[in-house]
């Protein structure tokens, strides 16, 4: 099915954070005796990097997926569980990745910009996005239709 919404942020910070770190460990494979302990942080950083370099944010016309990465990591919310949503701001505090922040969770890997779902059970999800206009209009007119 294709999605009628669909947008992808990079984690520039979260990708050169990570790169900072793979030379770092990359020069003290090189330069000392190779280290099992520093191949083992290289390859967690690698992974860490394919699985949340990006979000991605599809919104189909019954549910909302978002897409960590290569897409291992993801998570599905059906529009019609959806009450209401809003735009907001974040806490620098709050970090990159998937948080359990006040009041519910957060998925972001850049910025500070989210929209908040707040679903029919209570619960409250932010969804970061560098284009959280665009989200909050796809995700608006299917829970008012």
């Amino acid at each position: 099915m294709t999605p009628r919404y669909s947008h992808t942020q990079v984690g520039w910070v979260i990708i050169a954070f990570v790169l900072g770190a793979l030379v770092i460990i990359s020069m003290v494979l090189i330069l000392h005796e190779f280290h099992w302990i520093a191949f083992l942080a290289a390859t967690v950083l690698l992974i860490a990097l394919l699985l949340f370099a990006s979000l991605t944010v599809l919104g189909h016309e019954t549910y909302l997926e978002i897409r960590f990465g290569i897409g291992l990591v993801r998570k599905k919310f059906a529009l019609k569980d959806i009450q209401s949503c809003k735009k907001v701001r974040n806490s620098p505090a709050y970090g990159f990745g998937i948080r359990l922040i006040p009041g519910g969770w957060l998925y972001n890997v850049s910025g500070l910009d989210a929209v908040e779902l707040q679903m029919k059970n209570g619960k409250k999800y932010r969804i970061g996005t560098d284009v959280p206009d665009e989200l909050l209009r796809f995700i608006q007119e299917k829970i008012q239709s």
